[in-house]
């Protein structure tokens, strides 16, 4: 069955849609000994694709993965880092770090914590990162201070964040003592450190961050450090919201 490049590139783990029009548009994606282009539909059982001069093969289709893991504090959500710095590949067995094109669906800065997913399947990545998909994430916030009613209306609602307004949150406190209230943020939008950046704008920066969910995947009592196989159903799930 023909579909886009990009496409299939994703299905076959070699990169994230996104990443994969990147390729194609810098001239390493063939199609048929010709460089392809955007726009370009295949057949992988038909077509000979090759991406920086290797020919995909049907019998080389990775197998997909899909995991949850708990990110531990320090670690970043990268493939590959030019600093040195612990990767959130070097948590998986050697069995995961070589499948092929393993990657994080979304982002954790390397100061906050918890629920992570992982996959091979470009595909998959593009759904639940897409704008226009508002998949809940749900954190535990630490911030300095106590904010206000009014303040935590204001977060509720949403705030001009870097010339546009974000998406309503759901903003409950847990706790608070002295010097800090404890906060769980439900969020419907993935802009980029966008916890951080609304909690110091309103006053009260973020001491400690930790994501307990996605959607209806729990990071529950998954050890730091760990990941989990994400069962069909969960997958199913995620991808009806």
């Amino acid at each position: 069955m023909a579909e886009r490049l990009q496409k299939i590139l994703s299905q076959w783990g070699v990169a994230s849609r996104r990443q994969a029009e990147v390729m194609i548009r810098a001239g390493r994606v063939s199609l048929n000994g010709t460089v392809a282009h955007l726009g370009q539909q295949a057949d992988p059982e038909l077509d000979e694709i090759s991406v920086d001069g290797q020919l995909l093969r049907t019998s080389q289709r990775p197998e997909l993965l899909y995991l949850l893991l708990h990110k531990p504090l320090g670690v970043v959500c990268t493939c590959d880092d030019p600093q040195g710095r612990r990767t959130i590949l070097d948590l998986l067995p050697k069995y995961l770090r070589r499948s092929q094109g393993i990657h994080p669906v979304g982002r954790l800065d390397a100061n906050s914590t918890g629920a992570l997913l992982l996959t091979n399947d470009g595909d998959f990545t593009f759904r639940l990162t897409h704008p226009r998909h508002h998949i809940p994430k749900v954190y535990e916030v630490v911030v300095r201070g106590t904010p206000t009613k009014a303040i935590l209306d204001r977060w509720r609602q949403g705030v001009i964040l870097e010339g546009k307004t974000t998406r309503p949150a759901e903003v409950e406190k847990l706790w608070q003592d002295k010097n800090s209230t404890s906060l769980k943020i439900v969020l419907r939008e993935g802009r980029n450190r966008q916890i951080r950046k609304v909690a110091l704008q309103l006053g009260h920066p973020v001491i400690r961050l930790h994501r307990t969910a996605i959607g209806a995947i729990q990071l529950s009592n998954l050890p730091e450090g760990k990941h989990r196989i994400i069962s069909s159903g969960e997958r199913s799930k995620l991808q009806e919201l």
